[in-house]
């Protein structure tokens, strides 16, 4: 039993992690009360129907009340859902599993971690479900635009070793990317610039300043009209690849947010028009096997095969 005070290991419903929301400081007539207006995209009477099916909880685990008082500095538990979840065309993957390690395939438009309208639609959920692993945790993020690989760790006190990996630039990350073909591009070619929050939120942008990206790029092959580029990120700042791109006059095709914003934020989506842009293949050495590991996506871009 657990003892006043103490978290509990929360287990995983339907392949969902619990998320947490600490109480700030102010006053609430309860908890229904607080979550309501903390979180006022879930309506009040959804909030009621969870704590009743007791989806939200206490610290210790145990199932909180709609009219129990919160105080500042407490934390509560909930399970996310979300009702009439969009299917994607698309499922994931494994290209690899051990005991250490899982690498999954990631189909364009899926997110890596539960987002927005998607809970058992992003990656994560599925291979939890697929796997029966409750501990499994990505070990880096990809654009839910993006296609290609993903790795997870499977065993908690080891993921920091794999962090380390990305974190000392021990892993060789390898992309691909369709766009216009520019005859006086010089190429290969190495893309340094200052990358910063732009607007809206979700946009990166380049100002001038001390570079802090890195984008090695080459040309693999063209068609004289398009041309299908490899790039290589030495830093991985959000959306570097893509903003990269389309400073270069280039931007990849099916950007929905470079150069400009293409689709409103409660439009749908067009699924016949995938970011071409593809996690294609990873290299590094197991920090926990010391083997060799290479992966490479199974998903191709449309001049791939040219």
């Amino acid at each position: 039993m657990a003892q006043a005070g103490q978290t509990v290991q929360l287990p995983t419903r339907n392949g969902v992690g619990a998320s947490v929301v600490s109480v700030p400081a102010g006053t609430w007539p309860s908890l229904l009360d607080f979550l309501a207006a903390r979180m006022p995209g879930i309506q009040r009477s959804e909030w009621a129907q969870r704590l009743q099916q007791g989806l939200v909880l206490q610290e210790d685990g145990q199932s909180a009340l709609p009219d129990q008082a919160c105080q500042a500095g407490q934390r509560f538990f909930y399970y996310r859902n979300v009702t009439d979840e969009p299917v994607l065309p698309l499922q994931a993957r494994t290209v690899f599993e051990d005991d250490h390690l899982l690498v999954a395939d990631k189909p364009h438009f899926m997110p890596v971690t539960p987002s927005g309208p998607y809970v058992q639609q992003s990656l994560l959920v599925q291979l939890k479900s697929l796997t029966g692993c409750a501990d499994l945790v990505p070990l880096h993020r990809i654009d839910r635009e993006t296609a290609g690989l993903v790795l997870f760790g499977k065993r908690l006190q080891e993921r920091d070793a794999y962090h380390a990996l990305f974190r000392d630039k021990q892993i060789h990350k390898t992309y691909q990317a369709v766009a216009a073909f520019k005859s006086d591009l010089n190429l290969p070619r190495q893309h340094t610039s200052r990358l910063v929050p732009g607007e809206p939120f979700f946009r990166t942008q380049e100002v001038p300043g001390v570079p802090n990206s890195e984008t090695h790029i080459r040309l693999l092959h063209t068609d004289g009209v398009r041309a299908l580029y490899q790039l290589e990120p030495v830093t991985g700042k959000r959306h570097q690849l893509r903003v990269h791109m389309a400073s270069m006059g280039i931007p990849i095709e099916g950007d929905p947010f470079y150069p400009t914003v293409r689709r409103g934020k409660d439009e749908p989506e067009d699924f016949s028009q995938p970011l071409q842009l593809l996690a294609h293949a990873v290299q590094f050495t197991d920090p926990h096997t010391g083997q060799e590991r290479t992966f490479q996506s199974q998903h191709r871009l449309h001049l791939a095969g040219q």
